[in-house]
């Protein structure tokens, strides 16, 4: 019986990304913003609807310059939640900045923004909300207190791309979002990400930064650092843009299928179906909660059948070690966030994943 991975990377034929990449051996531009790059930012602006798409080589230096072209005051505190990445927590303390952690939802495990309006300071000079497995965050009332208090705000979209709330897309909202491309996300660049925003202002600027901060030909006006898309990576985006719509649906009747077995059962709590968001269907989180097996019990379970599944979120960044002495560190100030880093797990979800398959995963969590 075939191993099933926790994910597999959407890509197009080999035939249609040879052909993408063809020409590049004609004009041997490979990197420094060249026409692919050019032509993907392009397309990702018309696709977001969205004045500004400015391309990384990864997702992670991407929200890092959003941050930086904030030019917030160092040691100033920005709220967040530590029901994430490593990579979101870690962009604001390399900025300089100070992570003040906010508990979750227990719906959607996205921030909660009753405890967001509690945990502002005078020194509280940010917010980077997370939209969490296709989740949205609650993108009216963290504007509404962005609003109140003069805070900037920066979505960390990395598992949003394609989602849109009432219509919107959300890259849309905040001061920027950050996406990344990563091949285990719904769109890919193999590697890579970008930030969408509005100001024109942050044109220059961004592609300043992530080009060693060279402003001319002879002018560094930025300390700036190496994080520009290549033409191999802009190339696979382009493949992959063509396919989007069919890779989701695709996704959605996995998706379907999970909640047709597992809905309802008693000890397995699945992800709240959020009211005017059109989903992703970008990871399928399961909370294991008084179920007859734990969900290390179930991980395991699945392992040994071949299956991969993932703790994720776990452990929570306000557990690391790195950031222990920070003031809200420490898993017991964030109780929800904990609850459900303990219990979930994502299972398998990807286009080409068959129901079979699907059917087969369900069969070992819910067998005897």
């Amino acid at each position: 019986m075939n191993n099933i991975l926790v994910t597999r990377s959407s890509m197009p034929s080999y035939e249609e990304y040879c052909e993408e990449i063809k020409e590049l051996w004609d004009t041997h531009w490979l990197t420094n913003m060249g026409p692919k790059h050019k032509q993907l930012q392009k397309e990702l602006e018309e696709y977001f609807n969205i004045p500004h798409v400015a391309l990384y080589t990864n997702g992670h230096l991407a929200l890092e310059n959003a941050i930086a072209a904030l030019n917030l005051p160092k040691g100033g505190e920005v709220i967040t939640t530590p029901f994430t990445f490593a990579s979101t927590t870690h962009a604001i303390v390399r900025n300089g900045l100070v992570p003040v952690f906010c508990d979750v939802k227990e719906d959607d495990y996205t921030i909660d923004t009753k405890m967001m309006e509690e945990l502002i300071t005078d020194n509280t000079v940010a917010i980077v909300p997370v939209h969490v497995y296709g989740n949205m965050c609650d993108v009216e009332e963290i504007d509404r207190i962005a609003k109140k208090y003069g805070l900037k705000v920066i979505y960390d979209a990395a598992h949003a791309f394609a989602v849109k709330y009432k219509g919107q897309s959300s890259a849309s909202f905040g001061d920027a979002s950050m996406f990344s491309f990563h091949a285990t996300k719904v769109f890919n660049t193999i590697e890579g990400g970008c930030v969408c925003f509005k100001d024109d202002s942050w044109v220059q600027l961004l592609n300043d930064m992530k080009n060693f901060g060279i402003h001319g030909p002879e002018s560094v006006e930025y300390v700036g650092g190496n994080a520009k898309m290549n033409e191999f990576q802009a190339a696979m985006g382009l493949c992959n843009l063509r396919h989007l719509d069919e890779e989701i649906a695709k996704r959605k009747k996995v998706v379907e299928r999970y909640r047709g077995r597992l809905e309802g059962v008693e000890g397995i709590k699945l992800s709240a179906i959020q009211k005017d968001v059109e989903s992703n269907y970008a990871y399928f989180p399961v909370v294991f909660d008084g179920y007859k097996y734990t969900r290390n019990e179930v991980f395991e379970k699945l392992a040994e059948q071949g299956i991969g599944a993932r703790k994720y979120f776990y452990p929570l960044t306000n557990s690391f070690e790195c950031y222990r002495n920070y003031p809200t560190a420490g898993t017991e100030k964030t109780p929800v966030a904990q609850h459900m880093a303990l219990r979930v797990l994502t299972l398998p979800l990807y286009a080409d994943l068959s129901l079979g398959d699907v059917d087969r995963i369900c069969d070992v969590i819910l067998g005897d």
